[in-house]
């Protein structure tokens, strides 16, 4: 039986929650049929529908990224879309299975560096996490990795400063602990005091 009429769009929903109950009820009986159907329409002519495919996809990543791993080639594709709605929900489900396909996704940093350098702020966020989870499990892509993460922490929005190291935190070594530290001592000045601590409390993790 399709699945496909249970994504919010077919329930004539414009929230999230039919494409959550979706995926809850997909990860529970590892429904790879079902799994296999949203990812073939994230091709669907109807761009809403991709959306909820994706949405679907990446709470399934959430919880069982086991069952979307397989397909990372499918997720690094979208990385390329001219919806930026598929770009970060790429980005988001890659981030899930990060762990599972470092090999696959370190083939393709250029591609997801590309994404995080021209993406918005959500693009950026769940590639700096995909990224340094890779970094984590795959030393001889850490090398290509920590680059992309200096940078980012580097040039982000005051804001982002604590959020950005927060999320490196799994590519951080002794080997390259001093590069994050003395740019984040540099950054210090520009972040407010409730920014500041929650910079601090994440420099205590390290």
């Amino acid at each position: 039986m399709s699945v496909l009429n249970k994504i919010s769009y077919f329930q004539n929903r414009r929230d999230e929650v039919p494409n959550k109950e979706l995926a809850k009820t997909l990860a529970e009986t590892e429904n790879k049929a079902g799994i296999a159907e949203l990812v073939a329409n994230l091709k669907h002519k109807n761009k809403s529908v991709q959306s909820d495919c994706l949405a679907v996809l990446y709470h399934i990543g959430y919880v069982k990224p086991h069952l979307i791993a397989d397909y990372v080639e499918d997720f690094l594709a979208l990385l390329k879309s001219k919806n930026n709605r598929l770009v970060w929900g790429g980005m988001i489900a890659l981030s899930t299975i990060a762990e599972l396909k470092t090999k696959e996704i370190c083939a393709n940093l250029d591609t997801v560096k590309q994404a995080i350098d021209k993406g918005t702020l959500i693009t950026v966020v769940w590639g700096v996490k995909a990224i340094a989870k890779i970094a984590s499990s795959n030393k001889s892509c850490k090398p290509d990795v920590v680059p992309i993460l200096l940078s980012q922490l580097k040039k982000c929005i005051p804001r982002d400063v604590a959020m950005h190291f927060e999320n490196s935190l799994p590519a951080i070594d002794d080997e390259n602990k001093a590069m994050f530290l003395r740019i984040v001592e540099d950054r210090k000045k520009e972040l407010t005091t409730s920014q500041l601590s929650r910079l601090k409390k994440a420099m205590k993790n390290l």
